[in-house]
């Protein structure tokens, strides 16, 4: 029985093979891996900046966009790890080019941009996993510096993608800007709501005579 049933695995992947089955599978890799991955990694982007507000969302709700934040960023790798080898195996990308940075032969700048893109994110997703190694000695800083060059990687990989392949269909051109005006107005709500916070701080601070305290009013 196991040999009928090996037998008749073995020659249905040879009829899908003559059929093309697996020509088109590459087709849609080489077409939709860095797309799924540019959109799994946006999503990131934005997730992340989701999980950082306190003035909406609670501290249960902050840790769900963080989960979803985690879980987002290891499709997003793997989705470009996918991207990477289609690439290099249809031969549209050296593999020389996929390590070193704007050595490629045709496109230097943008598949270089992609190149980076690539080392910035598993950076940011190493770094992010090993959080718990930045804390002591004020090392936070550090952390915070690498995580936020997730925005450089992701702004690299917007233009890569937009300009280094074929040319990008409406949908796809809509879907980015999208994501750009989102990753953009969730930044700024985030600046505001720290300088927010800090000035009613500060103002809180002037108001209170004693270092570090605040005034108690009687009725």
């Amino acid at each position: 029985m196991v040999g009928l049933f090996a037998a008749a695995v073995l020659l249905s992947l040879a009829v899908a093979g003559n059929a093309g089955a697996f020509t088109r599978f590459m087709d849609f890799l080489d077409f939709g891996a860095g797309v799924l991955a540019l959109v799994s990694l946006s999503s990131t982007v934005l997730w992340g900046l989701v999980a950082t507000d306190r003035l909406l969302l609670q501290s249960s709700h902050r840790l769900v966009a963080q989960a979803v934040h985690r879980g987002l960023g290891v499709s997003g790798l793997g989705f470009l790890g996918l991207h990477i080898w289609v690439k290099v195996a249809r031969g549209q990308a050296s593999g020389s080019s996929a390590v070193l940075p704007f050595t490629d032969s045709s496109q230097p700048v943008l598949i270089g941009l992609g190149t980076l893109a690539g080392y910035l994110f598993v950076t940011v997703a190493v770094t992010g996993a090993l959080r718990s190694a930045f804390a002591p000695k004020g090392r936070s800083q550090w952390w915070r510096a690498v995580h936020m060059s997730a925005y450089v990687a992701w702004g690299s990989a917007l233009v890569h993608g937009l300009k280094s392949g074929r040319l990008a269909a409406g949908w796809v051109t809509f879907a980015y800007a999208l994501c750009l005006v989102g990753v953009a107005a969730l930044l700024v709500h985030r600046l505001r709501a720290r300088t927010g916070s800090g000035g009613s701080a500060a103002r809180a601070n002037a108001a209170d005579p004693r270092p570090g305290g605040r005034r108690r009013f009687r009725r």
